[in-house]
């Protein structure tokens, strides 16, 4: 399954943005493994690095003293719109009437399509596949006596989900999409500000969280300070996958730290759905927490009983069903002398495509465990996703096909 990027932001004149949006992006590397790149400026022009491959692959000392500046932004790209490839990686950097200015999103916008075709007809070309540089475009193009009203011009002719960082030579922007699908927080950093996917960044970066972006606001970040320009926001919706599988445990978002989130699902499911057993065990590592919240609530004891090789991106995140296969015997190894003879209770956070779950049911299975019990956080997983979660087909999933 892809989601999620991640994306950060700093305007800190003093520091080294740059490596500091590195270890932004070091925390972020779970929302997205296909590429990464960080854009700066020293307010007189703004230089651009990306590349395939994770963070640590994508930048040395030489590519990050040339990114020089007082602000700067960067992106983990998991691709939910465009192919894996370094042509659609972010940030994205866009001239215009307007001027000129590098953008990274996390989401998807569901009405790309006919805003490609008004973009192309009004004779603007397109360098990459990804509705990244549609919303970069509509900025540019829009009109407004600033930027903060060609932003909100913009939000206006966008449906689906997002949240941007944006930089021009002088300013930096964080934006949210009105539902508020996909998160994004602000944090206080010596001498500036940070913007982040998940708080877990701020921490690493040494930001202390403010508050998350509200849905619907633009943040303006400059010379003067920080504001916010809160436009009509709609229903919250943010995404539930945040709390059940993409977010790291150590984030806060929606006021909520994941950890005990997904501590209390795993007491859900031992209320729920009690079985007597010998070890709880969860899949290692965003069932993690449920399972030990299983346990606490079953009086089971907890186990491990699945190594994990974390040099293995999450199987999910990969760009199709063949590297998503493979990527599950690459990932976890199975401990057969705490397993063989047991009866087990495996704690999943959810099953989309069926990639996973049969395959960790046959490892235990040959590791010898005499009972395996699937407790799963998630709700069985019957409709596609348009806001920025690799399902976008009912094909795609499991229990759109399988009687629950």
């Amino acid at each position: 399954m892809h989601e999620s990027c991640g994306v950060f932001g700093i305007y800190a004149p003093g520091l080294n943005v740059a490596r500091l949006t590195y270890f932004g992006l070091f925390a972020l590397q779970h929302r997205g493994q296909e590429s990464a790149g960080i854009a700066a400026s020293d307010g007189e022009r703004i230089r651009l690095h990306t590349r395939m491959g994770l963070v640590a692959q994508v930048f040395d000392e030489d590519a990050l003293a040339r990114l020089s500046g007082h602000a700067a932004i960067g992106h983990n790209r998991y691709s939910t719109t465009g192919s894996s490839k370094i042509a659609n990686a972010q940030p994205i950097f866009v001239d215009g009437p307007a001027g000129s200015l590098a953008l990274g999103h996390n989401g998807n916008i569901v009405n790309s399509a006919p805003l490609r075709k008004e973009l192309i007809s009004q004779g603007f070309t397109f360098q990459t596949a990804t509705d990244s540089e549609i919303i970069a475009h509509l900025i540019l193009s829009a009109p407004g006596k600033n930027w903060e009203e060609r932003i909100r011009h913009a939000m206006r002719r966008l449906k689906g989900a997002y949240s941007l960082v944006i930089l021009t030579e002088d300013k930096l922007f964080g934006v949210r999409d009105p539902l508020g699908v996909r998160p994004l927080c602000m944090g206080k950093v010596d001498g500036g500000w940070v913007l982040a996917s998940e708080s877990c960044a701020l921490d690493l970066t040494g930001a202390h969280y403010m508050r998350e972006v509200d849905p619907g606001e633009i943040i303006t970040i400059d010379a003067s300070g920080v504001r916010g320009s809160s436009g009509e926001p709609g229903k919250r919706a943010l995404c539930i996958f945040e709390y059940i599988y993409f977010a790291r445990p150590d984030s806060v978002i929606g006021g909520n730290l994941i950890y005990p989130a997904r501590e209390a699902m795993g007491v859900g499911l031992a209320h729920e759905h009690p079985v007597d057993a010998d070890m709880v065990m969860g899949v290692p590592d965003s069932a993690t927490a449920a399972g030990i919240g299983y346990a606490q609530a079953s009086g089971i004891p907890y186990g491990e009983g699945l190594m994990k090789n974390r040099y293995v991106g999450r199987t999910f995140i990969q760009p199709d069903q063949r590297l998503r296969d493979l990527g599950v015997k690459l990932k976890f190894n199975p401990m057969v002398e705490r397993i063989s003879g047991k009866k087990l209770v495996v704690v999943d956070d959810s099953i989309v495509r069926g990639t996973t779950t049969p395959r960790v049911i046959a490892m235990l299975r040959r590791a010898g465990a005499r009972e395996i019990h699937m407790r799963i956080c998630a709700p069985p997983i019957r409709y596609p996703c348009f806001f920025g979660v690799d399902m976008a087909s009912r094909r795609e999933l499991i229990a759109a096909q399988k009687n629950v």
